[in-house]
């Protein structure tokens, strides 16, 4: 592939970065440290890029310093992730911080990049390349034990993400490390080719993939935390409103029900009003009748019978009700439809605008608008 092809990539990705963290900042929605941190990993391979396109064009300073002068933007990138991650996690208590590290480390290699520039000549700036090779694989081996920390954290240390999983599975999350894994790959291969071999073209698909890669995990994690945040709020909500706020959905019973079902059947639907057990995303008629020790065959039977709906359907009907409170209670108007009907029980967003339709006959956006 033509070299001009991947610096039009490159730049393109470097404005693509800076526009995402203008819109992300400035956007009305609150910024806390998990989006600053977000931001600010787009942001220092932008930089980089940028840099780096720079180079490639040849827009660099006279002065034989300031060209000489390489900010290692790049060795930011991996401390960033790893603060954004512990902070989506909600772990930052729990584990050890490496920012100040990472600080510190960037301040030592630009003076040493211009201790090593101050004492080289303009005709032989051998010296400072071998010091740009060994900062790279200082800069490397750091973001490799920092990608590292990331892999224990997510797959090894599941008793740090107990309070993580009530909200997300973090699927997105694994399927971004391992992807992360291979792009390491491609940088330390790269390293090796341009160090024995002089082969700069190694760093382009190295460069691609690192945008791409950075660029979804930035749009990825601003809308997975958009979610995370509105769930985290809304379940305190949730937990905070009445019983009586939810609709109890009863279909009209038939006249040759026994009053016993009947009052049998008022019991378990108050149970379940009174509990928010239909919020439960999880709940399954087995569960439920091993809660209210009954058998799954009679609970099963006095659900058909009563409400004329079968198990899945009633739980449905009151997650259904619940979401029309909160779509129509102007309190509610800044969470996003997705958080509402995940907070109401709902597994996914497709269930919950299927079975919303099947309620109402609307849509849950159709819905809102309209009350």
């Amino acid at each position: 592939m033509d070299s001009s092809f991947f610096n039009f990539l490159l730049i393109a990705g470097a404005v693509q970065g800076f526009i995402f963290n203008g819109f992300t900042l400035f956007s009305k929605k609150k910024v806390d440290k998990v989006i600053i941190f977000l931001n600010l990993t787009v942001f220092f391979l932008s930089l980089n890029n940028l840099q780096a396109w720079l180079i490639i064009k040849g827009f660099r300073f006279d002065p034989f310093f300031l060209k000489q002068f390489l900010v290692p933007w790049y060795m930011f990138i991996m401390p960033m992730f790893y603060m954004f991650l512990i902070h989506y996690l909600k772990i930052e208590n729990k584990v050890r911080g490496f920012l100040n590290f990472a600080i510190v480390l960037f301040l030592l290699e630009l003076i040493m990049r211009s201790i090593f520039i101050l004492n080289a000549s303009e005709t032989d700036v051998s010296s400072i390349k071998m010091y740009t090779t060994i900062e790279e694989i200082a800069n490397a081996a750091f973001s490799i034990f920092l990608f590292y920390r990331c892999l224990q954290i997510v797959f090894k240390e599941s008793k740090l993400l107990d309070f993580i999983v009530n909200y997300d599975d973090i699927k997105w999350l694994k399927i971004f490390l391992i992807l992360g894994g291979f792009v390491l790959g491609f940088w330390v291969l790269a390293i090796v080719l341009n160090t024995y071999f002089s082969i700069a073209r190694a760093y382009y698909p190295l460069r691609l993939a690192t945008s791409v890669l950075l660029y979804w995990i930035g749009y990825q994690g601003t809308s997975r935390y958009t979610l995370l945040h509105d769930r985290i709020m809304l379940r305190g909500k949730l937990a905070a409103l009445k019983p009586e706020t939810t609709e109890k959905v009863v279909k009209e019973t038939e006249n040759n029900l026994s009053e016993k079902h009947q009052q049998e059947f008022e019991t378990i639907a108050n149970y379940i009003i009174s509990e928010q057990r239909f919020l439960d995303a999880k709940l399954s008629l087995e569960q439920l009748s091993e809660e209210l020790e009954i058998s799954a065959g009679h609970l099963s039977k006095l659900i058909n019978n009563c409400s004329e709906y079968n198990f899945s359907d009633y739980i449905n009907s009151l997650r259904v009700a619940q979401a029309k409170a909160l779509l129509k209670d102007d309190d509610f108007d800044n969470y996003t439809i997705v958080a509402i009907g995940l907070e109401c029980g709902f597994n996914s967003r497709s269930t919950f605008y299927t079975a919303f339709k099947k309620f109402t006959d609307l849509t849950p956006s159709e819905y809102r608008k309209t009350h």
